[in-house]
């Protein structure tokens, strides 16, 4: 009987996992005070790259300071009285209960110390990481209360990707697998990225995994919040064995391929892998050079004679027609 075969093709197949995803930024603040105040200056622009440490937001302090200096006076005082306490203590003149009262009295007043010098370094709002401040809500003049927002900090220099996977690929799933993920932004465009988190547990709702993704970002492009469509490289096989997708030849649940050896056709059971266009991976059931029968499958049967036809010929290449020589002016 007369068929169509061809022997199986080994190429590169790689398995993948798509999801969507939204872009976080590395690392992001709201700038707030910690105490009230007047703000005597804000000096950022909006939208300004700024370094960890610079300077965001100025609070008057002169009211904590003033507290800071009575603090520092009575600090002063209570500690003179401590040691004189301790001089008359070894002359005799008071007893140890009159120290322990001085040294308690001395120690509340630095703690004092203490605690109004570090409300004044509140009055002043640095920068916790290098980033990009966005618009701010307030201006110099304006009163604010302990948590009022001032402005955002972000640092997009790289983003964040937050994604969900279906926990059936969970032990696939590995920190440093490479993602590319594509935007609605730049559509034309890929972003490369790894993984460097996965979630401990599966969502019992989802019955999905989270995993977080670093994207490099600097040129800029991305923005947190966009949406991202996700390709995840679970494994690649460079030497998968290929057929086309016409060749298989399902029977109820299992699939088969008539494989031809010796003139004959072989009945042969096969496990399906990866499905990509027009063509089939074969994880399990022929081997490289194993011949298969792609077309005339209804015709055959197991152990049945077959004539493979040659294939055709490729197409002759186009000839270029004769050309005729410039002529030469007259």
């Amino acid at each position: 009987m007369p068929v169509k075969a061809q022997p199986v093709k080994l190429d590169l197949v790689l398995n993948e996992v798509t999801a969507v995803g939204s872009l976080i930024a590395d690392e992001a603040v709201m700038v707030r005070p910690e105490i009230a105040g007047r703000v005597v200056d804000l000096p950022f622009r909006e939208g300004q790259a700024v370094h960890k440490g610079a300077k965001l937001v100025v609070i008057d302090g002169s009211e904590y300071d003033a507290v800071l200096a009575q603090a520092k006076a009575d600090a002063k005082t209570e500690t003179q009285r401590y040691e004189r306490t301790i001089d008359l203590f070894k002359n005799k003149f008071v007893s140890q209960d009159a120290v322990d009262v001085a040294k308690g009295n001395m120690d509340r007043a630095v703690a004092r110390v203490q605690e109004n010098d570090a409300r004044l370094a509140k009055t002043t709002i640095y920068a916790p990481f290098s980033g990009i401040v966005g618009l701010r809500v307030i201006s110099p003049g304006a009163y604010v209360k302990a948590g009022d927002d001032v402005v955002r900090l972000e640092n997009t220099s790289s983003l964040k990707l937050d994604f969900r996977v279906p926990e059936m690929y969970v032990s696939k799933l590995k920190t440093g697998q490479a993602v590319s993920v594509r935007t609605d932004a730049y559509p034309n465009e890929v972003f490369e990225g790894r993984i460097y988190a996965l979630e401990p547990s599966v969502d019992e709702k989802t019955r999905t995994v989270v995993a977080r993704a670093q994207i490099p970002n600097k040129q800029g492009k991305l923005r947190p919040g966009m949406f991202g469509r996700v390709n995840v490289l679970l494994e690649s096989r460079p030497n998968a064995i290929i057929v086309p997708e016409q060749a298989i030849w399902p029977q109820g649940r299992d699939s088969f391929v008539y494989k031809v050896v010796d003139g004959k056709a072989v009945l042969t059971k096969i496990d399906i892998g990866n499905r990509r266009p027009g063509e089939v991976e074969v994880a399990k059931g022929l081997v490289a050079g194993d011949v298969i029968v792609t077309d005339g499958q209804m015709k055959i049967k197991d152990g049945a004679p077959v004539m493979v036809l040659p294939s055709a010929p490729p197409p002759p290449p186009a000839v270029a027609g004769p050309t005729s020589a410039p002529k030469a002016g007259g």
